[in-house]
């Protein structure tokens, strides 16, 4: 129900998207990276559980994915047929770890794609306004260059001009709106699962590190491009964030009427509160948060190795 939700309110927020315009060539250039970078992170997780599954088919001899794991009750499980047996087991459970997260995560990049680039497309519409409100005055009221200097013809300008910054900066505060309600969601969906995954995929690490490279330089990619990934996609939300924030003081509001300063101001205000996508709101996803774990992974993995010893 909550993930069709989310589908539904991106595909609303696309069909307001006017075809041809700058902000749709903007959105399209966009969403073109963010599909790449989900392509990329599902062909990187499938293929290292296939490559996980392959290895010992391809060895010589009756090989398992990890040849020191005992399934209880099926030893020997070299022989027949509990060797078959223990193999499809271990492959349904390779399928299952691999081919859930790739797509769940993939869902995840591609819906906060989404929102940073509606975020970017917004930033270069209004970095554009004020050159916007003037084309278009200049467009719809045709004057020859006596008139232009007229102090009527300049009031009328004023006029024309601002009434379009100010029905252009609604649209934009009602897209950001929209934007800041949809991460919402998603982190209401997302944030516990994200959580629970840092977790496991943790002590997966530690344990990996533990194990010894040489045994483990499968496992390792796995955890480290989940982990990796879901930093990166928060860091891109935050960037694409800030660069709105900038580009709200950016687009030449000195400019502007004293209405639409006002509006310019309360975007202002509401743009400061950075768009982030935590993990069960603890801590908030980004490259600051990877080197977090990254330093948590290895300080725990020292004192157990010292331990161990």
């Amino acid at each position: 129900g909550k993930v069709r939700r989310i589908v539904s309110e991106c595909l609303a927020c696309d069909a307001l998207v006017v075809a041809g315009s700058r902000f749709s060539a903007n959105l399209l250039s966009t969403l073109t990276l963010v599909k790449k970078r989900a392509l990329v992170f599902w062909v990187v997780i499938i293929g290292n559980g296939v490559v996980y599954v392959v290895k010992p088919i391809m060895m010589p001899g009756r090989h398992f994915t990890e040849d020191k794991f005992i399934l209880y009750g099926l030893e020997p499980m070299v022989e027949n047929p509990n060797y078959q047996i223990a193999t499809i087991l271990s492959m349904a459970g390779v399928i299952f770890t691999c081919y859930l997260p790739a797509n769940i995560t993939a869902f995840l990049i591609v819906v906060t794609g989404y929102i940073e680039a509606q975020m970017l497309s917004l930033t270069e519409e209004l970095l554009h306004l004020w050159e916007d409100a003037e084309s278009h005055y200049y467009i719809t009221h045709q004057t020859n260059a006596v008139l232009e200097e007229s102090i009527e013809n300049s009031i009328i300008r004023n006029k024309v001009i601002n009434d379009y910054i100010e029905s252009h900066l609604k649209d934009i505060i009602k897209t950001h709106g929209r934007n800041i309600n949809l991460l919402h969601q998603v982190e209401s969906v997302f944030s516990g699962a994200i959580a629970l995954e840092f977790v496991i995929l943790g002590v997966g690490l530690i344990a990996e590190l533990l194990g010894g490279l040489e045994n483990t330089y499968l496992e390792i990619p796995f955890a480290l491009a989940q982990v990796g990934m879901d930093c990166f996609t928060g860091q891109r939300v935050m960037d694409a964030s800030v660069k709105f924030e900038r580009a709200v003081y950016d687009c030449k509001w000195e400019n502007y009427s004293i209405s639409n300063m006002k509006i310019v101001l309360m975007m202002l205000q509401s743009s400061q509160k950075t768009m982030k996508l935590s993990a069960g709101g603890i801590i908030m996803l980004s490259f600051s948060c990877l080197m977090q774990v990254f330093r948590s992974i290895y300080s725990a993995y020292t004192t157990l190795r010292s331990t161990m010893k």
